[in-house]
């Protein structure tokens, strides 16, 4: 998955999207989710610095990263879904 270069995060969650002027609040995991999405990162390092920082496993991680990009292409903020 690739977010939509446009989308503005800021540090403390603070989602912006020019092309349609929403915003989106996000909570500390979220905002960090979504940043390691933006930089490229795979499921699979995405899984493994989750495990690494958080009390988790690697089930919980992977819906997590399910459920939350469901949510992104449902509000369009992913490349394909920019379009």
């Amino acid at each position: 998955m690739q977010i939509n270069k446009n989308i503005a995060i800021s540090d403390s969650g603070f989602l912006f999207n020019p092309a349609t002027g929403e915003s989106y609040s996000l909570n500390t995991t979220g905002t960090e989710l979504l940043n390691l999405i933006k930089e490229g990162k795979t499921l699979d390092e995405i899984t493994s610095i989750f495990i690494e920082k958080y009390d988790t496993d690697k089930i919980t991680v992977e819906k997590d990263y399910q459920d939350f990009t469901e949510v992104i292409m449902q509000y369009n903020l992913s490349e394909s879904d920019a379009k």
